[in-house]
């Protein structure tokens, strides 16, 4: 099930969001902006509606802040409906623009045809000069092609699809080799080693990406140096 957050200070709308959204979709709903970004950083999110008049930063600002980090779609959402604020979200990287009142029709269809657009995309995830097809299973770095084996083509297609999360080694196993095969947790410790030196060989900082979570398994962190920007309360 696809993952919605929504970003609103009136709690009102945020109940009527989730009224619409549920059982269709998983909303996960936020009146506090620091969170919506902390949320971003840790957990996988499939598309943003974003309201644009909040006092601790507009929408706009917000929209800006998350096209620094993130490829989600966003929705903004919105009493104001002049055509400047229309072009002003669009520009920004909003990925489709809705005036209040809207019905739920309307909502839902627009965030299906937001999803259907950006469906394509998802089967090629670019990160820092990486490119994983995952139609070719082909990974390539400044265009160089890095020859991975299935195995780890599929752990390093499922740490770019979910940046900042940590697997745990039993969780790698399942997902990668399956449930009910019996795998050592030396084996994914071996084939993250090899991917590792795979990464460092085509030029690509390996170490500042793929870490190892000391007593849990791995995970692929975001960002090297650098953080979301840190909103006063």
């Amino acid at each position: 099930m696809k993952t919605i957050l929504c970003i609103d200070d009136e709690p009102r709308m945020l109940d009527l969001l989730t009224l619409y959204l549920e059982p269709g979709f998983q909303c996960r709903a936020m009146s506090s902006i620091q969170d919506a970004l902390i949320y971003l950083e840790e957990e996988h999110v499939d598309l943003v509606l974003l309201d644009i008049m909040m006092p601790e930063m507009d929408g706009f600002q917000v929209c800006e802040e998350i096209r620094k980090f993130w490829h989600v779609p966003i929705i903004m959402l919105t009493a104001k409906g002049e055509h400047s604020d229309i072009v002003k979200g669009l520009n920004i990287g909003a990925d489709d623009y809705i005036v209040k009142p809207f019905d739920e029709e309307e909502l839902l269809a627009r965030i299906h045809a937001v999803l259907r657009r950006t469906k394509i995309e998802d089967k090629v995830v670019v990160f820092e000069g990486l490119r994983l097809d995952k139609e070719s299973f082909e990974l390539y770095y400044q265009q160089e092609a890095i020859p991975l084996t299935p195995k780890e083509f599929s752990m390093m297609s499922l740490f770019l699809n979910y940046q900042n999360k940590v697997f745990s080694r039993e969780h790698l196993i399942n997902t990668v080799w399956g449930y009910h095969v019996s795998i050592e947790d030396r084996t994914i410790d071996s084939h993250v080693r090899n991917l590792r030196e795979k990464l460092r060989k085509s030029g690509f900082p390996a170490d500042d990406y793929l870490q190892t979570v000391w007593g849990i398994g791995y995970k692929w962190q975001k960002f090297a140096d650098r953080k979301p920007l840190e909103h006063k309360n």
